[in-house]
């Protein structure tokens, strides 16, 4: 692996805890760059320090991403070879970074993911929930009102949920769970993966609510929680009926987009129409 391919971007994945989880290639790649745009350098300095890495770092967030991309691009356009971290785990799953990356492959740039840690798939990979189809949906609406309208539209979902929380969410986050797809719903709150106190709770839903508001301990870090997918048959169709109207009535008229979504999913023609 030659990491100084000139002109090239590389999307780099950095520990979500535990610094050991960094790749021999993250670390080769990001001694050889000319510049790492970090979401926080101020985060990110203590793991280069860390790990012995002194190439300059470039501030890149959500405030001043769309002003920075360009230049960015520019001097990947004139030879340099950059790369993109975020604070924790794998660039653009719920971070920054995804303007720059899509300037860059507009303008013909090279980018090359050097993959590594992600919550969400460490969190699946030890939930003991299906894994096979799952749907990742990041942070909620931080409001009660949005937050609960979005989790409705997901109760028929039958892929499990993967979702982000911060902590002082958490507990409401779970009773509007409870409240949206019910008390017996199996779920599990993956806390502070690889880290020092990380526990990984798995319960239904009503169980795991009150578990969680009578330790606050797990009321505190990185959370990442996981719901089960609704098993029933006819909600399944529902929501893939859906999923469906929701794609063909952006061409079609709303009538003939439900009927044909009814007819290949299965799903009530009246209840998408409706």
């Amino acid at each position: 692996m030659d990491p100084q391919i000139p002109g090239t971007l590389y999307v780099v994945a950095t520990p979500i805890g535990n610094r050991g989880d960094i790749t021999l290639r993250a670390i080769e790649t990001l001694r050889a760059v000319a510049w790492i745009a970090a979401e926080d350098t101020r985060h990110s300095r203590p793991l280069l320090t860390h790990l012995g890495i002194a190439t300059p770092l470039v501030a890149l967030h959500e405030h001043n991403e769309a002003a920075a991309a360009g230049g960015l691009v520019e001097r990947l356009c004139q030879g340099e070879a950059g790369a993109l971290i975020s604070d924790a785990g794998t660039p653009l799953v719920s971070d920054p970074g995804y303007r720059l990356v899509a300037a860059a492959r507009e303008a013909g740039v090279r980018v090359t993911p050097l993959p590594g840690p992600c919550a969400a798939i460490a969190a699946l990979s030890v939930a003991g929930l299906p894994s096979d189809r799952f749907v990742f949906e990041g942070f909620l609406p931080s409001k009660p009102g949005a937050r609960r309208a979005r989790l409705a539209e997901l109760a028929a979902e039958p892929r499990t949920l993967i979702f982000y929380e911060a902590p002082h969410r958490l507990l409401g986050t779970l009773g509007d769970m409870r409240t949206a797809f019910g008390d017996a719903r199996a779920a599990v709150l993956a806390r502070e993966l690889t880290k020092h106190f990380e526990t990984v709770l798995d319960a239904p839903l009503a169980e795991l609510v009150q578990r969680v508001a009578d330790d606050s301990d797990q009321q505190r870090g990185e959370c990442v929680l996981l719901v089960a997918g609704n098993a029933d048959p006819a909600a399944a169709r529902e929501a893939e009926g859906r999923r469906l109207y929701d794609l063909l009535r952006t061409e079609l008229p709303p009538s003939r987009a439900a009927r044909l979504a009814a007819r290949y999913t299965g799903a009530s023609r009246k209840t998408l129409y409706g």
